[in-house]
């Protein structure tokens, strides 16, 4: 099993950036695929990011392409969402999971951290 803690959320402005940090305890993170999600007040939670165990193969949502960037360093058990010119629409609670597929589809993940809010003003 591995344990998921997010952080590096927080309020910002529209145009701004964060980068949000997700670190693995227990069970180590490079046998993983890992993904970011999100999820909006009375939205459904939606697919942002995910990349591979090794983390050749990356795959971003059109809605972030180009500005979200995802990471990892296996070495510290950590994966990472860069994320720049943020927007309003982009204000939610972020999720990281780890699972044994690489997908953009939540089911398919076995572990997900507690989420951390992050807010963007306009």
């Amino acid at each position: 099993q591995v344990q998921l803690v997010e952080s590096g959320g927080g309020l910002v402005q529209a145009g701004d950036s964060l980068r949000l940090s997700c670190a693995a305890s227990g069970r180590t993170l490079s046998y993983y695929n890992m993904a970011w999600f999100r999820q909006a007040p009375g939205k459904e939670r939606e697919f942002v990011a995910a990349i591979s165990r090794s983390g050749v193969s990356r795959n971003h949502a059109d809605s972030v392409k180009g500005r979200f960037t995802i990471s990892r360093d296996n070495a510290k058990n950590t994966v990472y969402l860069q994320m720049n010119s943020l927007k309003p629409e982009d204000t939610a609670v972020y999720y990281c999971a780890a699972g044994t597929q690489l997908s953009i589809y939540d089911p398919t993940y076995d572990y997900w951290g507690q989420g951390t809010q992050v807010t963007v003003s306009s």
